[in-house]
């Protein structure tokens, strides 16, 4: 089924199959963070358009489920091949809207289509177990069952691999979904909506409802949906979970981050930077997994020196420009907070050996911030603890491994952790001693793929099955056991 959007000046919610106005009169400007040039208004809807989106995911639902597990998957393989055909114009949305260099966009697709290969394989993943004679003449089976109807939220920062980690495993798995992306940015979720109904998805199988608090409460609140997905900063993913579980509802919730790199004194220098360089700054910070703490170990001043040069030579601008590697963070009021969380580590007594801010008056058309640097944080400070989600690295000092791997102990957060080294012993030590749940060896970025859980721990996480792989499987689906007597 073609879908075509009537109204390109304010953004449309998808219901039921068509596209629809929202309830609401208001609306949120969705500007270029390169440019502050106005793409499009998003609506801000309402319960009431939350409540007509779970009817209609309700009302699929008692089809889809019956649907066969095959025809699902076909549906699935037919959008792999409609987003792998609109991979460069999916990149170019996600720039135009998120800011992120075009690179960037790009593997970002790649991740999206990734998730829906691994959906595809739903009847396998679907499979369930049997055990014959578990006593005399009985036998015992296990069945997985759909939820029901899904709601999931997701972030500004990766608007469409997010939303992939969610819809269409929780599809396949003959659920239906109700999808509240970020109203900042809107437009790469309607495109996915378009493309999933091309594909051959039903009518009110995926709906997308835009907005904000309303439709977030609207979610967690409402008696049908059975699951609630969530991707976003701390305080938030604590509400979100909280508010869900107390209505009963499964609930997965990622949270916020703070990343630490250890460079041992054995490490290749030269590769050490340019993964930090590339893992802070890329994105301009805004990924949780973003590398923001790097834990010197010993007398290292050649790295820190190497560090500043490549962050010097960084070229900031558009994301559309080749050359780029730091672009914009997503909004103007977001640049402000971090500018003040540089004012507060100078005052707590860190050295600001990079200030990115000298950068700003060379990019004013947009929410530009160099590569900022402090040395010589430690794990009181403000900028040590907290998620700024910026272009933004403290540097720590370590005496040993064992300094280091305190430092990550001492984090509220455990998304993720790298260490640069070849030493075998000190790699060992850091797999089964460093506090978070995916971990890198001379990796800059050691994110999941989507046949792994993305496996957050501490605060970086809320819920008990994490998205992706057989955990995402698990969330998605409830088991029968069917326990049968054979008597002669």
């Amino acid at each position: 089924m073609s879908v075509t959007k009537k109204d390109t000046t304010v953004l449309q919610n998808f219901i039921n199959g068509v596209w629809v106005s929202s309830n609401s009169g208001q609306t949120l400007n969705v500007p270029n963070p390169a440019t502050n040039e106005l793409l499009t208004k998003v609506p801000v809807s309402t319960k009431e358009d939350v409540n007509q989106a779970v009817a209609a995911a309700k009302e699929a639902f008692n089809k889809w489920k019956k649907v066969p597990v095959p025809k699902r998957a076909r549906i699935l393989f037919k959008y792999h091949s409609l987003l792998t055909d609109s991979h460069e114009e999916l990149a170019r949305l996600i720039v135009q809207e998120n800011g992120k260099a075009y690179k960037e966009a790009y593997g970002e697709v790649q991740r999206g289509i990734e998730c829906v290969e691994f959906a595809s394989g739903a009847p396998t993943l679907m499979m369930g177990e049997t055990l014959s004679g578990i006593a005399e003449e009985i036998d015992s089976e296990m069945f997985r069952y759909p939820l029901g109807v899904v709601g999931g939220i997701t972030p500004f920062n990766f608007p469409m691999m997010v939303p992939l980690w969610m819809f269409p495993l929780a599809i396949a798995c003959g659920n239906t979904f109700v999808l509240k992306p970020s109203e900042r940015t809107p437009i790469l979720a309607n495109r996915l909506a378009e493309l999933f109904s091309e594909a051959g998805a039903p009518p009110g199988v995926l709906n997308v409802v835009h907005g904000a608090h309303d439709v977030v409460n609207g979610l967690l609140d409402h008696e049908d949906i059975a699951a609630i997905s969530f991707v976003g900063s701390q305080p938030v993913a604590k509400y979100v979970y909280e508010r869900a579980a107390s209505k009963g509802k499964r609930v997965q919730a990622l949270s916020g981050a703070k990343n630490h790199h250890i460079v041992m004194p054995d490490a290749d220098m030269d590769k050490a930077v340019q993964h930090i360089i590339s893992s802070t700054f890329g994105s301009a910070g805004q990924r949780c997994m973003a590398c923001s703490a790097v834990v010197v170990v010993g007398d290292n001043e050649p790295f820190v020196k190497t560090l500043i040069k490549k962050a010097d030579e960084l070229i900031i601008g558009n994301g559309m420009d080749d050359e780029v590697l730091l672009t914009p963070v997503i909004r103007k009021e977001h640049r402000d907070k971090v500018l003040g969380y540089i004012e507060k580590g100078i005052a707590e007594g860190a050295d600001l050996i990079r200030d990115g801010r000298r950068e700003m008056s060379d990019h004013t058309e947009g929410n530009f911030l160099g590569a900022t640097i402090f040395d010589h944080v430690t794990s009181e400070m403000t900028i040590a603890k907290e998620e700024i989600f910026a272009p933004v690295l403290s540097l720590l000092r370590a005496s040993d491994l064992d300094e280091g791997l305190e430092f990550i102990r001492k984090s509220r957060y455990g998304n993720g952790a790298t260490i640069y080294t070849n030493n075998a012993k000190a790699i060992r030590q850091f797999r089964e001693e460093a506090d978070a749940g995916m971990l890198g060896i001379n990796v800059g970025v050691p994110a999941t793929m989507a046949f792994f859980p993305f496996s957050g721990w501490k605060d970086s996480f809320y819920g008990d099955l994490h998205v992706n792989g057989k955990d995402g499987l698990n969330f998605y689906t409830r088991k029968k056991m069917i326990t049968s007597r054979f008597e002669a």
